[in-house]
């Protein structure tokens, strides 16, 4: 049981109980019995919640079950931080915490229990943090910040919220003022603020060290900064998105000749496509003094890290040789000029045929959309785009031709763009002769590649509209519907004239909508922790929902600035 003052009594009863305790502490129980799933809780605490004037230098808690010890002292986070190390002393199920030096006079403190602690039992996690607050003055600074991180595991999200009396907020060097921790459903309070304005960063601090560790740690930017006046008790909807930031440009990690035509290059990182171009790519002979280019270029379709440089003529095998790329960049928008590797040369003839390896859709799909749908097909290497051309055929089982264009994501690849909708429910073929793809050694098949398919009815159909209020009539804003079971089923729309919106031709189930602000593009923004740039402003529609084949839901009101 929690203590309520410190008597001579009071401390020989608790010391015998130890005693009983400390040889009973880690015992389990019986076998057999069912599975401990219940999570610890908090049942007691000195002082209680609100207490002023409180002058005693520690404090104490009582939980339902025996807990991990370890567990509870790396749970405990106090704001304002405190320097230096509490000291833990445990009774049973009751700790007292001693604070290592004295605390601040006329100040609030807020003392927080996160997620992190575990029972003996089953190693179940407490299911809320925790977190109550005392004064050391006469009274309790009552203002609160609330909202919610939205990912799929929050529990145990650290909120890290920093007073602006300092010019530079910098959360990878400074600790902040004030803490929180989410619960399971990424819920937060941050509590016992007095008046000012806060800075707030949700992160997921993994090494627990109250500082934001980029590309380890993920991270939250706000949409503002959150300013608390005399008269303010609370602010609320300060929600989050979290995502890693990549600060680290891609390098080059390999070059394997694979044959006399083929380099395949490993980079660090997932690239991005606009870099794969030819003149980003030349191999040095350094032993001919010679500058070489590719004559193609192709990213492999199994690794989004590999591409593959092919080379129209042969090096001789005892060169030296490099390859360099002029500009490697990640999907981040990192770059690394000029990087240089070496490369073994390869007199190994070539003689494998290019061959297909990928469609999209597969091949012999029966639920191919009648609108809007394109047909994309992957090679096993580089070929004469203009020699394919010639030898693609797209048309009906009737034999009636569909009128397409034709476009080149690389060297490798195809894709047949269907001018006009097609029929519903009907099958058709697209033919390749394979003799017309040629690679650079003179490889071909003598076949044709036959792809079938067959469009849907579009009575699987459904949709959503609706109408949007908003904050600012001025405020732009990009609408998604978000299927819950398969997240290629998304669907965007920028809000139009009238704060209408209308998803048609829907796949049916399950949908999440939000929204947000539009900043520079219709990506979201994350917004930046240093130097600040805050994220954009987003917001959930409050109820899941269901989009039946047939039957579209009307008149949906999506009140943007109600608080979450």
């Amino acid at each position: 049981m929690v203590k309520k003052s410190k008597v001579i009594t009071k401390n020989i009863f608790l010391l015998l109980t130890g005693i009983i305790f400390s040889s009973c502490a880690n015992q389990l129980p019986p076998g057999g019995g069912e599975v401990d799933k219940i999570p610890p809780e908090i049942i007691q605490l000195y002082p209680e919640d609100g207490t002023t004037n409180y002058s005693e230098n520690y404090f104490e808690l009582e939980f339902s079950e025996y807990v991990d010890k370890r567990t509870v002292k790396e749970a405990i986070f106090i704001s304002p931080a405190i320097d230096g190390e509490l000291e833990l002393s445990w009774t049973g199920k009751s700790v007292e915490i001693t604070f290592p030096s004295e605390l601040r006079k006329n100040t609030t403190y807020v003392v927080t229990i996160g997620t992190d602690v575990v029972d003996h039992n089953n190693r179940n996690r407490m299911a809320q943090s925790f977190s109550f607050t005392f004064s050391t003055g006469d009274k309790i600074d009552r203002r609160m910040i609330t909202g919610r991180v939205y990912d799929e595991k929050p529990d145990g999200v650290m909120m890290f919220a920093y007073k602006l009396d300092t010019a530079i907020i910098d959360p990878t060097v400074l600790k902040p003022d004030y803490l929180s921790q989410c619960g399971n459903d990424g819920s937060y309070r941050l509590l016992g603020l007095s008046a000012g304005t806060y800075r707030v960063f949700a992160v997921k601090d993994e090494f627990r060290d109250l500082i934001y560790n980029i590309e380890q740690d993920k991270i939250g930017v706000p949409s503002r900064d959150v300013v608390l006046n005399e008269d303010d008790s609370l602010f609320t909807g300060l929600n989050f998105f979290l995502t890693v930031k990549d600060t680290t440009p891609p390098r080059l990690l390999t070059a394997a000749m694979t044959d006399k035509h083929h380099i395949l290059l490993s980079v660090s990182e997932e690239f991005d496509s606009s870099t794969i171009l030819l003149n980003n790519f030349t191999i040095l002979d350094s032993s001919a003094d010679k500058i070489i280019k590719p004559k193609f270029i192709y990213r492999q379709t199994k690794k989004l890290t590999e591409l593959v440089l092919v080379l129209g003529d042969s090096i001789p095998v005892e060169n030296e040789c490099f390859v360099n790329a002029a500009m490697l960049k990640d999907i981040s928008g990192n770059y690394f000029k000029n990087d240089v590797i070496q490369v073994t040369v390869n007199d190994k003839p070539d003689t494998s045929k290019p061959g297909i390896v990928k469609t999209n859709p597969v091949n012999s799909s029966a639920s191919v959309d009648y609108a809007g749908s394109d047909f994309s097909f992957f090679f096993s290497d580089a070929f004469d785009s203009n020699q394919v051309k010639q030898g693609i055929n797209f048309s009906d089982t009737l034999g009636r031709k569909v009128d397409y264009r034709i476009k080149f994501p690389d060297d490798a690849s195809l894709m047949l763009i269907p001018l006009n909708d097609l029929e519903v429910q009907k099958d058709y073929q697209i033919k390749i002769d394979l003799s017309k793809v040629v690679d650079i050694a003179g490889n071909k098949f003598d076949t044709t590649y036959v792809f079938k398919f067959k469009t849907i009815s579009g009575l699987e159909f459904t949709g959503a509209s609706g109408t949007v209020i908003k904050e600012s009539e001025s405020d732009q804003m990009l609408l998604i519907l978000e299927n819950l079971g398969d997240k290629k089923f998304t669907y965007k729309q920028q809000l139009s004239d009238g704060n209408k919106f209308n998803f048609e031709r829907v796949e049916a189930g399950k949908y999440l909508l939000w929204a947000h602000s539009l900043s520079d593009s219709t990506n979201f923004n994350y917004g930046q922790p240093y130097p600040f740039i805050p994220s954009d402003n987003f917001y959930f529609y409050p109820d899941t929902l269901t989009l039946r084949p047939r039957w579209s839901l009307l008149d949906i009101i999506f009140n943007s600035t109600k608080k979450q």
